[in-house]
């Protein structure tokens, strides 16, 4: 017999884990500091959610339930917060972003 919540947070682990995967390929193939950094921060941020909403579900409503969702609330808001100031920390120390687009100038027409 199949059990709805058992699936539903199956569901939701793998998708956890997709999303991080996600940000661990956007790593190695990112080009600078700052790209590598905003994936991580959202692809990460997001899959440990899932992950972490998953076992909820599947814990049910009990005190280690009451715990996760302590710990997705802090993940929620300290990994962009870090994730900001790492950034804004190598950028006045520095580093400079890659940039690959050309800036237009106003004489010529699109």
């Amino acid at each position: 017999m199949i059990d709805v919540q058992s699936v539903i947070s199956i569901v939701f682990v793998v998708a956890g884990i997709f999303f991080m995967l996600v940000g661990s390929v956007g790593i190695v193939r990112l080009p600078d500091f700052f790209s590598r950094t905003h994936a991580v921060s959202k692809s990460d941020t997001l899959g440990m959610l899932l992950a972490i909403i998953g076992l909820i579900i599947f814990e049910g409503l009990t005190l280690s339930s009451f715990k996760l969702a302590l710990v997705v609330i802090f993940i929620a808001l300290a990994n962009p917060i870090g994730t900001h100031a790492l950034g804004r920390a190598a950028f006045r120390k520095g580093v400079k972003p890659i940039l690959t687009g050309k800036k237009k100038s106003h004489d010529e027409s699109e």
